[in-house]
C-alpha cells in the first residue's frame, strides 16, 4: 500500500511538473544539409544533427529529447563548394520558426562545416602500371607501351580527380611477361575513388613488344687510352672477362661488333689512383655489362 502511494504521488508529481513552462534543455536538432546535386558532391561527411539550447512547456522538451514528430530542419546552399562552413547565426532566425514549439535559447555549435566540391569534367591521360614484377627476368620492352584510347574522361568533385594528378594507371593484370603483349584492359578506379568519380569508357587496348635479353660471356685484351710513359698498371692481368646480356634483335650485330676493353686514363679516380674498366661502345642492344676484375690500381714511376 505504501508503495502504491508513493507511485502515485510521484506520478503526479511529475504530471503535474511537465504541465508547467520555463524549462531549459539542450537537445540534438536533425538537419539536413541541401544542395544541387547535379553540380555538387559532398567528399566527407556533411553534418546531421547540431547541438540547441531550448527553452519551453515540460511536456514538449520531454518530446524533443526523445525525438518524438521532431522533423528535420533543412539548410538550403547555393553554392557550397564557395566556402566550406556555415556560420549557425545565419539560420538561426529559420530555425526559431522551425522549432515553434519550443524557444530557441542559442545554438551550441558557431560554425557547421562540410566539404562539398563542385562537379567537373576532365580528361586525364592513360598510363600503364609497371610498377611491379611485370616482365619475366632478362626481358625488356622492345617497344613503347600503347594505349588506346590514349585519355579519358572523368567527372567527379574536383578534388578527387586533382589526387590522380592527371594520370589514370592501368594494370596489366599480369606478371612475368615473357612474350608481345595486346590486351583489352578495364580501366578501374579503385573502391575509394570509384564512390565519387565516374569515366566515359570501360577499357582500353594495351600493347607493346618484349624481346628477351641472352646472357654472353666474353674475354677481352686490355686497350689503355691516354696513359701517360710514367702510369701503369697494379697487375700483370692483360685480359679482363665481360659479361653481359644481349637482346634478341641485336644478336647478329652484336656478332660483327668490335667490342674492346677499355681503361680510359682521363676517367680514372684521382682519390684512390683507380681506374674502371668500360666498353669501347654500348649499343642499346647490350645491357647489364660486368668486368672481372671491375678496377685496377694505377701505378707510377
Amino acid at each position: 500500500m505504501v508503495v502504491l502511494c508513493v507511485f502515485t504521488a510521484s506520478t503526479f508529481w511529475l504530471l503535474n511538473a511537465l504541465n508547467k513552462d520555463n524549462y531549459t534543455t539542450t537537445v540534438n536538432q536533425p538537419v539536413i544539409i541541401d544542395y544541387d546535386r547535379e553540380e555538387y558532391m559532398a567528399v566527407a561527411d556533411v553534418p546531421r544533427e547540431i547541438r540547441i539550447s531550448i527553452n519551453g512547456n515540460g511536456w514538449d522538451l520531454l518530446k524533443r529529447h526523445f525525438k518524438i514528430g521532431v522533423t528535420d530542419f533543412e539548410i538550403q546552399l547555393e553554392e557550397p563548394s564557395q566556402q566550406p562552413y556555415l556560420l549557425t547565426s545565419n539560420i538561426e532566425n529559420q530555425l526559431s520558426e522551425h522549432i515553434a514549439s519550443t524557444n530557441l535559447v542559442d545554438i551550441v555549435q558557431d560554425t557547421l562545416f562540410y566539404q562539398i566540391d563542385k562537379i567537373v569534367s576532365k580528361r586525364i591521360q592513360l598510363a600503364a602500371d609497371t610498377s611491379s614484377n611485370t616482365l619475366a627476368e632478362n626481358h625488356a620492352y622492345a617497344s613503347a607501351i600503347r594505349i588506346e584510347p590514349e585519355t579519358v574522361m572523368v567527372r567527379g568533385p574536383i578534388s578527387i580527380i586533382e589526387q590522380l594528378e592527371g594520370k589514370l594507371k592501368v594494370p596489366l593484370g599480369d606478371q612475368n611477361i615473357e612474350d608481345d603483349f595486346s590486351r583489352l584492359l578495364p580501366l578501374e578506379l579503385g573502391r575509394d575513388l570509384s564512390r565519387f568519380l565516374s569515366l566515359d569508357e570501360e577499357s582500353a587496348q594495351v600493347s607493346f613488344e618484349v624481346e628477351e635479353f641472352l646472357e654472353n660471356t666474353l674475354q677481352l685484351e686490355i686497350n689503355k687510352l691516354y696513359f701517360p710513359n710514367n702510369v701503369g698498371i697494379d697487375s700483370e692481368v692483360t685480359e679482363v672477362r665481360v659479361n653481359l646480356f644481349v637482346g634478341e634483335s641485336g644478336m647478329e650485330d652484336f656478332q660483327n661488333l668490335d667490342l674492346r676493353a677499355i681503361l680510359n686514363y682521363n676517367n680514372r679516380n684521382r682519390e684512390d689512383s683507380t681506374i674502371s674498366v668500360s666498353l669501347n661502345t654500348l649499343p642499346d642492344y647490350i645491357r647489364d655489362v660486368s668486368f672481372e676484375p671491375e678496377s685496377f690500381k694505377l701505378t707510377y714511376e
